[in-house]
């Protein structure tokens, strides 16, 4: 396989010759660490099945203490076994394995989500993980449509590189108290959302109507609102080379959407990532919030359930909602582990029913062990029940992102995210943003093809 590397302008890229790849596979075979197992290109061993494993946490901070809790149950059901944590913020994750697969050491166990799943398993770096579930007693307790996701994120449908933990989907938060006070309906619809939007910001007393992401993940965010409001159903175009994302109908939706800030939302919008805009609005006076169903429980937190409802998208043309895909979250097993018996026997405890379902009640996102997805937190959390009754009553079609491709992540983020900020604060067309987007997929999609072939 072919191995892509970006150079550091805008959607440039090389394909690496065989001495490049030489080059990177000694640096891999001679690098070494002090937070980590083993280095990329290092076939690993099965190991004892005891002593210490090294486990990556992709959204360190914020799943902490559930990881923590869940780890010392493990320790304490395999007193053998010492697991230690290493939480990495979710906006330095991939970076932060990246440069261990090309030059450092990886860990055991790591966070392995769709979103940059094909990537890590591009370069080798994950161990394939059909064998071990089809001998394992979780085999036929996941979830298989989040199974089939992992799959086809990680660029071949025959192989799994990660279990999944978790499924995740967007969502409309709206304070309930301040739409009251307003005398305004829910933001069921997108004419709706953008009326609050509207009425609830006072700008002179700090009263914004929403908040809208600008910092870190603010691309998936801005395709959710541009296919919503589009109807547009396909990220690709029928001949499955060309992308929708610079179509005309996304190019005004986008527009409409940027358009929005610092009319109705706070300027620091600009530079927010997740963390910052769910704080933003748990403890000021915005109207609404897109996010997904991992900062429910923050919300509750900080205003208890009265204030505010978690709601799917809002409907767009014809009475159809559609939104874009939210990567399902997993664990995968490094190949350069030493200790992958032990590695596995972590992963495998992790996804079983109590454990599972502590995650996600914790997480309030939906569980991937299929005994968890039926315990009674799930539809007593009403995003989650209101987010899986969406998916499933033919109201909602999903557009597929595309996870598969090894440059996704890249693409969404390193190369877009500061493009992004230029079409908020007015120095770049909306239409030019999405045409430089459109190229960097299409070319990424004609090299996919070419490998696939």
């Amino acid at each position: 396989m072919k191995i892509s590397i970006r150079n550091s302008s805008r959607g440039g890229r090389r394909i690496a010759t065989a001495a490049a790849v030489s080059v990177v596979l000694a640096l891999t075979a001679t690098a070494c660490g002090d937070d980590g197992s083993g280095a990329a290109g290092d076939k690993g061993a099965e190991g004892s099945g005891k002593g210490e494993i090294v486990f990556w946490d992709n959204n360190g901070g914020v799943r902490t203490d559930i990881w923590k809790e869940i780890i010392a149950d493990f320790e304490k059901a395999n007193p053998d076994i010492d697991v230690k944590y290493v939480g990495i913020a979710a906006t330095e994750y991939q970076s932060k394995v990246d440069t261990s697969i090309q030059g450092g050491s990886l860990p055991d166990v790591g966070g392995a989500g769709a979103a940059m799943l094909a990537g890590f398993a591009a370069q080798n770096a994950l161990e394939p993980l059909d064998d071990r579930l089809s001998k394992s007693s979780l085999n036929g307790k996941l979830n298989e449509d989040m199974v089939k996701s992992l799959k086809s994120a990680g660029g071949d449908d025959d192989k799994l590189y990660s279990i999944p933990t978790s499924a995740n989907n967007g969502v409309l938060y709206y304070r309930t108290d301040l739409f009251k006070a307003a005398g305004l309906e829910a933001p069921t619809t997108w004419d709706a959302f953008y009326k609050a939007a509207e009425e609830l910001t006072d700008t002179k007393n700090n009263k914004f109507g929403y908040t809208i992401r600008g910092g870190p993940g603010s691309i998936a965010q801005a395709l959710d609102a541009m296919y919503g409001q589009s109807g547009i159903t396909s990220f690709w175009d029928a001949s499955g080379e060309k992308t929708t994302v610079n179509d005309p109908k996304n190019v005004e939706a986008l527009e409409k959407y940027v358009g929005l800030y610092k009319k109705v939302t706070p300027a620091a919008d600009l530079n927010n990532d997740f963390t910052k805009m769910v704080a933003q609005w748990d403890s000021g006076e915005i109207g609404m919030l897109n996010h997904n169903l991992g900062s429910y429980q923050d919300h509750v937190k900080a205003l208890g359930v009265e204030k505010f409802r978690g709601i799917p998208q809002p409907i767009g043309p014809g009475g159809k909602r559609v939104q874009v895909s939210n990567p399902v979250d997993g664990l995968g097993l490094f190949k350069s582990s030493k200790n992958k018996e032990a590695a596995w026997k972590f992963i495998e405890f992790a996804t079983t029913h109590a454990e599972n379902s502590k995650f996600n009640e914790s997480a309030g996102q939906v569980p991937a062990n299929t005994d968890a997805a039926k315990d009674p937190w799930v539809s007593e959390a009403e995003p989650t029940k209101l987010a899986a009754e969406a998916l499933s009553d033919g109201s909602t079609t999903i557009v597929q992102l595309p996870y598969y491709l090894p440059d996704w992540n890249t693409i969404s983020k390193t190369d877009n995210e500061p493009a992004f900020q230029k079409v908020m604060n007015g120095s770049m067309k909306a239409k030019e943003f999405l045409d430089t987007l459109a190229e960097q997929l299409n070319t990424a999609q004609a090299e996919w093809n070419e490998q696939k072939s």
